[in-house]
């Protein structure tokens, strides 16, 4: 019987083992596109979770940015994880000094809607700046969005002014969306530095 036991057991074992597809640690610049497109997570849960201990070790131990930011945001959800968003919040912030625009972005979001933490417009805008300094887009699209209500430092508008006019984008929703804050910041701004905003780089 228990021989009979052993045998079933290692057979469903096996089973299990064809059923369960082996999934390869995701290289840099994949993790970088999925978190872009803010697919990261949903692709954790795909890959039935199988890469927690990799990607926390990558994470913790080989103190990786685009890791530190994926395994802070698995934390902070309770995705494939139990959930722990002051462990989360470290691990982000661990991965935003490293420079990770990801994370600058996501914890200028946080600081600005209230999320997780309580509302800080001035950290909010600290995190929202150093994205946008590195050409994050979303970054940069919400920091218009505060300056345009008259909030942040005027001596700031100019250089997300320039910022906003030199960013690329195929999206024609977001496109517009720029011209029109474009158009908000340049009523602020005298006629002069919006032109020079224009044929500058920051």
């Amino acid at each position: 019987m228990r021989l009979f036991f052993i045998i079933l057991m290692t057979f469903s074992w096996g089973a299990q083992a064809v059923n369960l597809k082996a999934v390869q640690i995701y290289p840099d610049d994949v993790l970088l596109d999925l978190i872009k497109e803010n697919k990261h997570l949903s692709q954790v849960v795909l890959d039935d979770c199988q890469l927690v201990q990799d990607i926390e070790a990558r994470a913790v131990k080989a103190k990786k940015p685009d890791y530190q930011y994926l395994w802070g945001d698995m934390l902070a959800f309770g995705v494939c994880v139990k959930k722990n968003v002051p462990l989360g919040l470290y691990y982000m912030k661990l991965s935003a000094e490293q420079g990770l625009s990801a994370a600058l972005e996501q914890l200028g979001r946080y600081y600005e809607q209230g999320k997780f933490v309580q509302v800080d417009m001035s950290k909010a805008i600290q995190y929202l700046k150093l994205a946008a300094s590195v050409g994050n887009l979303k970054a940069q699209i919400r920091l218009a969005k505060i300056y345009a209500q008259g909030k942040g430092s005027p001596l700031d508008y100019p250089i997300l002014y320039s910022q906003l006019h030199h960013s690329v984008t195929a999206n024609k929703q977001q496109h517009k969306q720029i011209a029109q804050l474009l158009a908000k910041l340049a009523n602020k701004l005298p006629a002069k530095v919006v032109e020079k905003a224009k044929i500058t780089t920051y």
